[in-house]
């Protein structure tokens, strides 16, 4: 079969989106199941930043022995397993060593995806960073909409997970198979991998950035089906649409961002991202009602989506380091900041309140505001790249 290469890229951030975003729109059960608090649900998740900041340290040179193909289907295939098992496992101590394995092929998942991703744009002449993301942001939606149809018809968490397991297994089959590593960048480091990816100075402000964005969509994702049951009493399928809105409006913004990217630059473009962001934050933050909250969420998915895409993409590009260490080291501190923000979240919701776990995004956001100069302002035309047309094959 025939299959473009990018689209075999999106099919990685379609699959993994899908298992990951299954097992956190199950959140709620898998809290009921192990008899926890927030603050102990968000220490037991922690392990997945444990794990993924560990890969994303180390893993960047045995990436590139194993290859974007065996990469993908060892971290999409491994991740929907361990998903799998979660909810089979009877102490919070035993999930937190299974999310542990599940963050460390994530991280390793995040640097070849990133790194594949932007190969093929310099070999289309084309942006597809964004449009990649959204493919992620779909997978987020459409797991988060079955699943609030699939919790409100009783259907257990063990079977749910079981059965994205075996969808992630047939499709990732017939996507993987014919995966090829892309041909590095003409203008690429080509120096050695070090043995450790850790940010350096000029890296440190595209990190705070793609922080902000990532705090923002861990909140969004992590606990916005809890906050619904806790602070609305909401039905399931009801207290799932904050999670299905914020994942929608995160898909559709992503998937057709990049030519305004092209047109007005990456630095107006996350400008305003990040005031949507704000607002958004606040709605949630403040809502007197499910209906404000669950616009409030829609303009968190939209704030938050291609402003780390953005960073991802100006890190990859720079020319000081090989760019999967550049892309590894972003994803250290950004990629696990995803992770962290279920303990963070957490702790602040059940000493202060979930509503105010939310307010906290907001000097994260300031400061990402303040670290904008580090993106490009200059159009793509204007430094010599080709503009993006619209095509149905991405």
């Amino acid at each position: 079969m025939k299959i473009a290469p990018q689209i075999r890229i999106y099919a990685v951030f379609f699959l993994f989106a899908i298992a990951l975003g299954g097992m956190l729109s199950r959140l709620p059960d898998l809290q009921r199941h192990l008899d926890v608090g927030e603050r102990d649900l968000g220490l037991t998740m922690i392990g997945m930043a444990i794990g993924s900041l560990i890969a994303l340290t180390v893993s960047a040179p045995l990436i590139g022995r194993l290859g974007a193909k065996w990469t993908a289907i060892i971290t999409v295939f491994g991740t929907a397993a361990v998903y799998a098992l979660v909810p089979w496992l009877p102490t919070a101590p035993a999930v937190f060593g299974a999310l542990f394995v599940a963050g460390f092929l994530a991280g390793a998942l995040e640097i070849n995806v990133n790194i594949e991703t932007d190969k093929l744009e310099a070999q289309l002449g084309r942006r597809i960073m964004n449009r990649a993301h959204g493919m992620w942001s779909l997978g987020f939606f459409v797991t988060a909409l079955a699943g609030a149809g699939i919790r409100q018809l009783g259907i257990s968490m063990e079977m749910h997970m079981l059965l994205l397991l075996v969808v992630v297994l047939v499709a990732g089959l017939v996507f993987f198979s014919g995966m090829v590593t892309t041909p590095d960048r003409a203008d690429a480091h080509k120096g050695e991998h070090p043995k450790f990816a850790l940010p350096t100075w000029g890296l440190l402000p595209l990190c705070l950035i793609g922080i902000a964005a990532f705090l923002v969509e861990g909140a969004g994702v992590d606990w916005s089906t809890i906050y619904m049951r806790d602070v609305f009493s909401a039905e399931p399928f009801v207290g799932g649409l904050g999670l299905t809105v914020f994942t929608f409006v995160m898909a559709i913004t992503r998937l057709y961002i990049d030519p305004f990217v092209d047109r007005y630059g990456p630095r107006q473009v996350a400008l305003l991202l990040l005031c949507v962001a704000t607002v958004g934050v606040l709605a949630v933050g403040f809502a007197p009602d499910q209906v404000v909250a669950i616009v409030g969420f829609g303009l968190m998915g939209m704030g938050c989506s291609a402003v780390y895409p953005l960073a991802v993409s100006a890190a990859a590009q720079r020319t000081d380091r090989p760019a999967a260490v550049n892309v590894a080291a972003i994803g250290q501190v950004t990629f696990v900041v995803f992770f962290l923000a279920p303990p963070l979240l957490g702790t602040v919701a059940e000493y202060t309140g979930i509503r105010n776990s939310y307010l906290i995004c907001l000097p994260v956001i300031a400061l990402a505001f303040l670290a904008l100069p580090a993106l490009a302002k200059r159009r793509p035309k204007e430094e010599g790249a080709l503009p993006e047309p619209l095509t149905p094959n991405g």
